[in-house]
C-alpha cells in the first residue's frame, strides 16, 4: 500500500505516514467492508482517499487552466523505462494533472467519480487528463522514448 500512497505523494517519508494514517482507518473500520469486492480494493480505495485528504489539507492541489512550464530537468534514462523513472515523470506533474491521471489511468475511476472526490466538474477532470496525458508526452519524446501519441483509454 505505500506504492499507492507513494503516487500521489513525492516524499516517501509522508507517503509513509500517510499509509499509517490508511492502516488505522482500516482497522477502525474493519466491520464496515460488506464484503463486495476485494479486501485489497477496499485498502486501496481507503489509501487513495487518505493520500488525497493529505495532499489537500497541505493545500498541494491546484486545479485551474492556467499552462504549466514543463518540468525541470530529467535524468537521463537508461534504454529500458523503469518504474522509477515512469515514477519521476509523474511526480513532475504539477499536482492537479497528477491526481486526476493516476485516479483515471491507474485506479480506473470515471470523470465524474473523480469530479465528486477532488469536488471539481467533470470537464476539469477531462482537461487535467489531457494536460497530464500531453505532458508526459513531451516528456517522453524528448527523451526519444515516444514517437505517437499516447493512446486513450476506452
Amino acid at each position: 500500500m505505500l506504492g499507492v500512497c507513494r503516487q500521489y505523494i513525492k516524499d516517501v517519508q509522508f507517503a509513509e505516514d500517510v499509509m499509517i494514517n490508511g492502516f488505522v482507518k482500516v482497522f477502525q473500520n474493519l466491520a464496515s467492508f460488506e464484503h463486495r469486492g476485494s479486501f485489497e480494493g477496499w485498502i486501496r480505495k481507503i489509501m487513495v482517499r487518505e493520500s488525497i485528504s493529505y495532499l489537500r489539507k497541505k493545500q498541494f492541489v491546484v486545479y485551474d487552466d492556467e499552462v504549466y512550464q514543463k518540468a525541470g530537468d530529467q535524468e537521463d534514462p537508461s534504454s529500458i523505462v523503469d518504474v522509477e523513472y515512469v515514477q519521476q515523470l509523474i511526480d513532475n506533474l504539477p499536482e492537479g494533472y497528477k491526481m486526476v491521471f493516476l485516479l483515471y489511468a491507474i485506479e480506473g475511476y470515471k470523470h465524474h467519480e473523480i469530479a465528486e472526490m477532488l469536488e471539481i466538474s467533470a470537464g476539469t477532470s477531462k482537461s487535467q487528463l489531457f494536460k497530464a496525458r500531453k505532458m508526459l508526452q513531451e516528456n517522453l519524446k524528448l527523451q526519444g522514448l515516444v514517437q505517437k501519441p499516447l493512446s486513450k483509454r476506452k
